[in-house]
């Protein structure tokens, strides 16, 4: 133990004098040595350009990729005849209408201008699935709705007439929109009187009201003045007696009514036609909106012949 301990204050006393040395400005305890001169960098170490690029398009792509997954969880818009198959059951697709390009209403009329446009060769198409749809009953009388207000009802209504007209039939369009209507502004004719004249007199002199459209076959029924009840009109003993009237001088009939959700006038009317087209516009329409329609027309015992899509 003796030995053991005189050793560790020799090694105390070698540590203590080296220390005393280097205090004293002798040599120091660690050896260095410079084995290579430092050297100036050519390029900066930071920003690393390159890295930093890959790895702000890897997170914008991330970040992209994900907000547009989320739009699309989110939207429950119908876009497609697929997403109309996908969204109602037993609803049948009678075709779809792409954009139709125009600032006023009379040049949403294609089918007058342009006899080979895709457009119109569309609505062909549609006359002729809605002629299939009614085959063991032709529907004479036609009413085009919506779900809501600017999905193209007016101007889908409009075009099919003159198709139907095309087609050598006796086609009267009519418009039951007592509270806003515009097929007077699409086929550029006065609206001093029309449907709610029609109504209000005794006789049903029907002649009296129709008006020329410039379209062979085609003739139209403007709404006239605005009555302060439009549900009761439409739903009158008088309008179904006008309705029978329509069909001894006419091959077929179209009205175009307001939307279903905002008033019952085109509820009403449903019972009384031979079928329903309810026009869809393509990322407008919501799915519930259009499930919440069709459960109103059936809860009337409507006829659906079926959907068109709109501005596809």
């Amino acid at each position: 133990e003796i030995t053991s301990l005189e050793t560790l204050i020799n090694n105390w006393q070698s540590n203590y004098n080296d220390l005393l040395t280097f205090l004293e400005g002798g040599d120091t305890p660690n050896q260095l040595s410079i084995i290579e001169p430092a050297q100036l960098p050519y390029s900066p170490i930071s920003p690393n350009v390159k890295t930093n690029v890959i790895l702000a398009a890897a997170v914008g792509f991330a970040l992209a990729f994900s907000a547009a997954f989320l739009l699309e969880y989110f939207d429950n818009t119908i876009k497609s005849p697929e997403d109309l198959a996908a969204t109602t059951v037993g609803l049948t697709s009678l075709g779809a209408i792409r954009n139709i390009e125009g600032s006023s209403l009379n040049e949403k009329l294609i089918s007058t201008q342009d006899l080979f446009s895709p457009i119109t060769e569309a609505y062909r198409q549609i006359r002729t699935n809605i002629q299939f749809t009614a085959i063991d009953q032709p529907a004479r009388s036609i009413m085009i709705t919506s779900s809501n207000p600017n999905e193209g009802k007016t101007t889908t209504a409009a075009n099919l007439a003159v198709i139907m007209a095309q087609a050598e039939l006796r086609t009267i369009i009519v418009d039951a929109d007592l509270r806003r209507p515009t097929l007077h502004k699409v086929f550029q004719v006065p609206n001093l009187g029309g449907l709610t004249n029609l109504l209000s007199l005794d006789d049903l002199e029907i002649e009296s009201q129709l008006k020329d459209t410039g379209v062979e076959n085609l003739k139209i029924i403007t709404s006239g003045p605005l009555p302060p009840n439009p549900s009761e009109i439409l739903g009158s003993q008088r309008m179904m007696q006008l309705l029978q009237r329509l069909e001894r001088v006419a091959d077929v009939i179209i009205f175009d009514t307001p939307p279903i959700l905002a008033v019952t006038d085109a509820l009403v009317l449903s019972k009384r036609t031979d079928g329903v087209v309810i026009v869809v516009k393509a990322k407008y329409t919501r799915r519930d909106t259009l499930k919440h329609s069709l459960e109103r027309l059936n809860q009337v015992n409507a006829k659906l012949l079926g959907a068109v899509i709109n501005d596809l």
